[in-house]
């Protein structure tokens, strides 16, 4: 047996599948953007590799975990060109500007709809402010699946960014809100280079099955769609511990959800 054969059809996958779980799960996703251009959100890519043809049976390109592991994640690029850093007003208070001033591409109204700094009191650190951007992308599933949101770590950067991007998971089959991005700022000397089309964070999904292969499908926004996230969207602003509203949000949820488009 082979190693792609032994992925295939390993104990995980069979016993898994006798208990009648898919070896495939279709996963939804769509935008939910408020405003106009909307065109700026790019389809989520399947992660792929550019490297040479392998040189020896044992290279990596041929490790069966490491091909398991990178198919397993999406990439989501970079909506917009934007260059931000942190200066000091006349009252020594900091601020984060558009580090490009007049000759940036964004318009203030463009930077005030994409991203927010929290306020102190939320931050993790009094040291590290979190500025907390827009990231439209909703996910859902019809059989229980988590969204797993990450720093794209497998794409090499020369430029590393000023502090660390936050990682989130949450149940997709129940709880498909639109994604977030936040990044914490250590280091407040150094400007956050964002760049559009380049990796901006990855999406991973957990499901029943761990062996089975996710299907990644533009879904199509429905009136059920459409009224189950407005259900569901902004409870934060009303309560602490959103993850206890689970129950409740899988009483109300229609049975079918998922429907690709076109």
């Amino acid at each position: 047996m082979s190693w792609d054969d032994y992925f295939a059809e390993d104990a995980g996958a069979n016993e898994a599948e006798a208990r009648g779980k898919s070896r495939t799960v279709t996963v939804g996703w769509t935008v939910r953007w408020p405003g106009n251009g909307d065109a700026i959100w790019a389809p989520p890519q399947a992660f792929s590799r550019s490297d040479p043809k392998a040189a020896s049976a044992k290279s990596i390109q041929a490790c069966p975990a490491a091909i398991d592991f990178d198919r397993r994640h999406f990439v989501v690029p970079c909506p917009v060109d934007l260059t931000l850093k942190f200066e000091r007003n006349a009252q020594g208070q900091i601020q984060l500007v558009d580090a490009a001033g007049e000759q940036s591409g964004m318009r203030p109204q463009g930077r005030a709809n994409l991203f927010i700094v929290q306020p102190p009191n939320e931050w993790r650190d009094p040291n590290r402010p979190i500025v907390q951007f827009t990231a439209p992308y909703i996910f859902v599933a019809d059989s229980p699946a988590y969204v797993v949101q990450t720093p794209p770590y497998l794409h090499y950067s020369p430029v590393p960014r000023p502090g660390l991007q936050m990682g989130g998971r949450f149940p997709i089959h129940i709880w498909p809100r639109p994604l977030a991005w936040a990044f914490e700022w250590y280091d407040l000397s150094q400007p956050l280079v964002l760049k559009r089309g380049e990796p901006w964070f990855y999406v991973a999904f957990e499901t029943e099955n761990p062996s089975a292969r996710v299907r990644l499908v533009e879904q199509e926004m429905t009136a059920e769609l459409d009224s189950y996230v407005t259900s569901i969207t902004d409870v934060t602003n009303y309560v602490n511990k959103s993850y206890g509203l689970f129950a409740e949000a899988q009483r109300r949820r229609p049975e079918k959800l998922v429907k690709p488009k076109g």
